[in-house]
């Protein structure tokens, strides 16, 4: 086995909002929350985020997803259908590489290959925030309009600003008979299929354009 790990940057476009989980608001203040580091306070992406948005895409991408496929019902792409897959070697590669859950039989599915860590905001803007440069957040008012009344109900929701840059890890195992290539290629095309799509919540409005740069496999 050998591990191998891709590193880069993603470069926020857009303001970006990956929800804090906080349902407490104080008075005055914001009632939609970004996530943060507890200790230093500072916005960060979840590995958890970024990994599952790329399932989901590469799923589509793949004519994985959907409901009248017959190959799921809105649940992750399962071995179990491995058989009504378009294309099944890309599919074993995707089951291979964010692993199968409920398959306890087959132990090329059962370990998942890839690991994706949580991004922080990259040295540079740190140093700039710690300086008093640059702000890590804002707050930007979103209204809900009452079909029936035609009223507006405004609700400040927070974000991460465009042009900040967060440092990504994603690690990848090699097991004894995996394809190696089609492994990163398969990591390579989710993080296009982001770039293309957008990452976090209120994506329809325009939030979460990114863009991953400096990428390299060690």
């Amino acid at each position: 086995m050998k591990i191998l790990s891709l590193t880069g940057k993603i470069n926020l476009l857009t303001g970006l909002h990956i929800g804090g989980g906080d349902d407490t608001m104080k008075i005055g203040g914001i009632d939609n929350q970004v996530i943060k580091d507890p200790l230093t306070k500072l916005p960060y992406i979840p590995g958890s985020s970024l990994k599952g948005k790329m399932r989901s895409l590469l799923e589509w991408d793949n004519q994985l997803a959907g409901l009248n496929n017959g190959l799921n019902n809105g649940s992750p792409f399962s071995s179990e259908k491995l058989s009504l897959a378009p294309n099944k070697d890309n599919a074993q590669t995707l089951l291979k590489l964010f692993g199968d859950a409920n398959n306890k039989k087959e132990p090329e599915y059962v370990i998942t290959r890839i690991s994706v860590g949580d991004s922080f905001l990259s040295q540079n803007f740190k140093n700039d925030y710690k300086d008093g440069k640059i702000t890590v957040s804002e707050a930007k008012y979103e209204n809900a309009i009452d079909r029936i009344k035609g009223t507006a109900n405004p609700r400040q929701s927070e974000r991460v600003p465009a042009g900040l840059s967060f440092d990504f890890d994603i690690r990848v195992k090699v097991l004894e008979g995996d394809d190696e290539n089609a492994l990163k290629a398969m990591v390579e095309r989710g993080l296009e299929l982001v770039e293309k799509d957008y990452l976090g919540g209120s994506g329809s409005r325009g939030y979460g354009r990114v863009e991953f740069s400096d990428k390299k496999w060690n």
